[in-house]
């Protein structure tokens, strides 16, 4: 039984191979808005979460009211 061939070249990750199919079927300029939408999105939910640590450290700080 022979071993199998090895490949010269590394399989693509999913990231490359849909990167790859992104630039053939978007233009540069509908991958530009896409990729800065995306990165709107993420400070987005930074935001958010820092918002809410924010709240999270004010509520502990603050004296209790009866």
């Amino acid at each position: 039984m022979q071993a199998a061939p090895v490949r010269a070249t590394a399989i693509p990750s999913f990231t490359t191979a849909l990167r790859a199919v992104e630039s053939l079927l978007m233009s540069s300029g509908q991958r530009t808005a896409r990729r800065n939408a995306w990165t709107s999105v993420l400070e987005d939910r930074r935001r958010a979460k820092d918002r809410v640590e924010a709240e999270r450290v004010l509520e502990r700080s603050l004296p209790v009211r009866r």
